[in-house]
């Protein structure tokens, strides 16, 4: 009873996942049908019409699909963030030995894949070197949950802990080497406004109106700054506490006493409105509720929804629109070295990676998985379509050809990715599709 208390939020987070993985290929399938119909021309101007705000001395307007990748993707990363706080502290990643075996796949994943494409790439095109680094948590657990019964549970947890150690990596090399023109200044004042805002939440109560404020401000900052805003999302998402105000024993104890209230206030079943007393009480059961959620785990539970099946498909529509024609330029090497690059590095880095591990007895296996199904997971990996193309754009800015040519890389490498890695699992995992479902 306890087991299955603990991992229903981890069953129901992959469910949506995969639910989301779902959504984000169809969104992609769209992109491309559009884009390569006679109504392609339409796909075009929708995206580039710009749209803002401006009065006097002040204007910001920008295209639409540059308010996708650095305004609604800030969200996507500020929900990143959240997860990544969530799992330094309480999750799987909290402790050395948690974290080992996820640390080394994810290692492996990112310095393989990275040193590949250097090697298989010139000059001209070896700054897009990000590309094949992180691995799309939400594919990946759309192709594990048709697989059903066969996987087990450890397995889908340690995809998303190595998972969310690329991230950090990505968000990292974001920061690092893909912001350009940076004026020092706005960032000072950006990180200023977090830390005040950090010391604020922590040490008088946290609050949902000064934060929204807050927030805008800062990635306006970081906009101005030459440091991508999406950074912005994952700093603000670490000032967000995680501890509650009140504990569940006081909060159950409370409750008892707002419905004792309730209960004895008169009852007809017939009047719509609440009285004056009920109107408290019920208020009070508000503060109560307030009180008691991690704010953190709360704001990780409304956003899910919006990113998972709004943002997401919206940002793989915008981005995946690729016109594929004889009488496009594409830069072929280009094409192949990224899908090398996933689909090769990924699956030698993190299989790799992860024996060196369990040989030197760093690291261990998860209970119940085979190594032989850590090679199906580590082909999985090659599938890094969101964070993949979010880079692509930064590395590739203003040069269509090499985007497109990286785009259609992304989407080749992933795909043979997800077929292989399905493909392996199917066959490695058939003894355990009598596993007790949990």
């Amino acid at each position: 009873m306890i087991q299955k208390i603990l991992l229903t939020p981890f069953q129901k987070f992959v469910k949506k996942e995969s639910s989301a993985g779902i959504l984000l290929f169809g969104a992609t399938i769209i992109a491309l049908i559009w884009a390569n119909s006679p109504y392609g021309a339409s796909y075009e101007s929708i995206l580039k019409y710009k749209i803002g705000i401006s009065f006097q001395n002040f204007e910001l307007k920008k295209s639409l699909i540059l308010w996708i990748n650095d305004g609604l993707m800030t969200v996507f990363f500020f929900l990143i963030g959240l997860e990544l706080k969530r799992e330094l502290l309480t999750g799987e990643i909290n402790t050395v030995k948690k974290a080992a075996f996820p640390f080394f796949a994810a290692l492996g994943g990112v310095l393989v894949p990275i040193g590949l494409f250097l090697l298989l790439n010139n000059s001209d095109t070896a700054k897009g070197w990000g590309i094949p680094m992180a691995t799309d948590i939400a594919f990946a657990l759309a192709i594990l949950s048709t697989l059903g019964k066969r996987i087990p549970l450890s397995l889908k947890i340690f995809l998303t802990a190595f998972a969310i150690i690329d991230d950090i990596a990505a968000v990292l090399v974001i920061a690092i080497f893909y912001s350009i023109n940076i004026n020092w200044f706005f960032i000072l004042y950006g990180i200023i406004l977090i830390v005040i805002l950090y010391f604020f939440y922590h040490k008088h109560k946290y609050s949902r109106e000064i934060g929204l404020i807050s927030a805008i401000i800062v990635w306006f900052l970081f906009l101005k700054s030459g440091i991508h805003p999406t950074i912005a999302g994952v700093l603000l998402a670490f000032t967000i506490p995680v501890k509650r105000r009140l504990n569940i024993k006081s909060f159950s104890e409370n409750l008892r006493l707002v419905s004792s209230k309730i209960i004895n206030t008169s009852f007809e079943s017939e009047r719509q409105l609440l009285t004056k007393n009920e109107i408290k009480c019920i208020d009070n059961l508000d503060g109560l509720i307030f009180k008691v959620r991690s704010p953190l785990q709360h704001l990780e539970h409304k956003l899910h929804n919006w990113i998972a099946y709004f943002i997401l498909p919206v940002f793989a529509f915008a981005n995946a629109g690729v016109v594929i024609s004889t009488n496009y330029n594409f830069d072929l090497s280009l094409i192949i070295n990224i899908a090398v690059s996933l689909f090769i590095g990924k699956f030698v880095g993190v299989s790799l990676f992860s024996f060196l591990g369990i040989k030197f007895k760093i690291t261990e296996l998860p209970s119940g998985v085979k190594f032989k199904q850590i090679f199906g997971i580590s082909a999985i990996a090659g599938v890094g379509f969101t964070m993949s193309i979010f880079i692509d754009n930064l590395a590739f800015s203003g040069d269509l050809i090499n985007i497109n040519s990286a785009k259609v890389g992304i989407i080749l490498g992933s795909l043979i990715s997800g077929i292989l890695g399905y493909v392996i699992l199917r066959l490695t995992s058939k003894n355990t599709s009598t596993i007790r479902k949990l």
